[in-house]
């Protein structure tokens, strides 16, 4: 294996001092063009790339946000991430994005800890809130943003969403369709943002004095497999539900399989609505009634976060909320007559609740 270039070799082959041509391949400091010329000639002779993690030591910016991400798969997180990236760019940084399951499981600790030193900033998206890389972060003040995480508060930033009031304008929605017996699928509680939209969807129910019913809700993983399961649980109920609110559009996805598989149709026979507004739900059949995620405001703030940590902004606890946008499309529709609660029932509900 050759061997790796020295700054020396490289100032001495074009005839300059170490510190001249670092400051060239930095792009640093005054250094003239002929000079600058020479020094990048020589460096690409020699294959030369300087050793980003000793320039960290030295105190030098990598101009890396590190975007640390628990199990990179779902479309929503694809999304945010490539605006993020985008964002990133247009300040002048890259992103090193790292994806893992844990970061504080044996083999990623080393990891999470070179790359959180590498990176100027870290910006952690959807972490699981049992990680305990997250209490590392927090005690060591590092300059590091939380996006889109509810599941306690941190001594950071935190960039998210307004998930229980998202959650109760897509409840509200159904509600002044008719719907009375509505369905909850759930996500998974890793970053807290599904028990927030379950709190919403307990909060609608309990404003329209509507029971709340353990057996309309159910869990789907933010998977579109656990939500067509999860649906099809709630379809073999004594009393199916009129309605289904996924905690994301993959689970609504899911749910709209399980429905036309049982040879019902949507929103005819069920209304379903999603959470999130990722491309494909306006191409799906129906397009689907969802909640948009502003992901390019909510990316543009948690890089404005991170950087401004980074040029030496206060580390501290805040959190900025965005509020979310209700899509109506074709996937919701008014409660079937057949299935529609009579007026007098429906006060009478009001009233046991009161």
């Amino acid at each position: 294996m050759r061997k790796a270039s020295k700054l020396s070799e490289v100032a001495k082959i074009a005839g300059v001092s170490p510190i001249t041509a670092s400051r060239a391949i930095r792009g640093v400091g005054y250094v003239s063009e002929a000079a600058r010329e020479r020094i990048l000639a020589a460096a690409a002779q020699l294959d030369y790339t300087p050793d980003m993690l000793a320039r960290r030591m030295r105190g030098e910016k990598s101009r890396l946000i590190g975007v640390f991400v628990n199990n990179y798969g779902s479309q929503v997180l694809h999304e945010i991430t490539k605006a993020i990236s985008a964002e990133a760019r247009a300040r002048g940084y890259d992103i090193l994005l790292f994806n893992a399951e844990r970061f504080d499981r044996p083999g990623r600790q080393q990891t999470s800890d070179m790359l959180g030193k590498l990176c100027d900033g870290l910006l952690l998206l959807m972490p699981n809130g049992a990680d305990d890389y997250l209490n590392v972060v927090e005690r060591q003040r590092m300059p590091c943003v939380f996006v889109s995480f509810d599941a306690r508060a941190m001594q950071l930033p935190v960039v998210a969403l307004e998930n229980r009031a998202g959650a109760r304008a897509a409840v509200e929605h159904l509600l002044a369709l008719g719907h009375r017996r509505i369905a909850f699928i759930a996500g998974t509680s890793a970053t807290g943002q599904s028990a927030e939209r379950q709190k919403g969807y307990i909060d609608s129910l309990e404003a329209a004095g509507i029971a709340v019913d353990a057996a309309l809700m159910e869990e789907g993983a933010f998977a579109q497999t656990g939500g067509h399961a999860a649906t099809g649980r709630l379809l073999d109920l004594p009393e199916p539900p009129t309605a289904i609110f996924a905690a994301n559009d993959e689970m609504a996805f899911g749910a709209i399989d399980a429905i036309h598989s049982r040879g019902l149709k949507v929103p005819a026979d069920i209304s379903v609505i999603g959470f999130d507004d990722i491309p494909i739900s306006s191409h799906i059949f129906p397009p689907l009634t969802t909640m948009r995620q502003p992901l390019d405001a909510m990316a543009a703030s948690a890089v404005a976060e991170v950087v401004g940590l980074v040029e030496g902004g206060e580390i501290g606890p805040r959190r900025i909320a965005f509020p979310l946008e209700l899509v109506v499309r074709k996937s919701t529709g008014p409660v079937p007559r057949s299935r529609a609660v009579p007026a007098d029932a429906d006060e009478a509900g009001r009233a046991r609740q009161r």
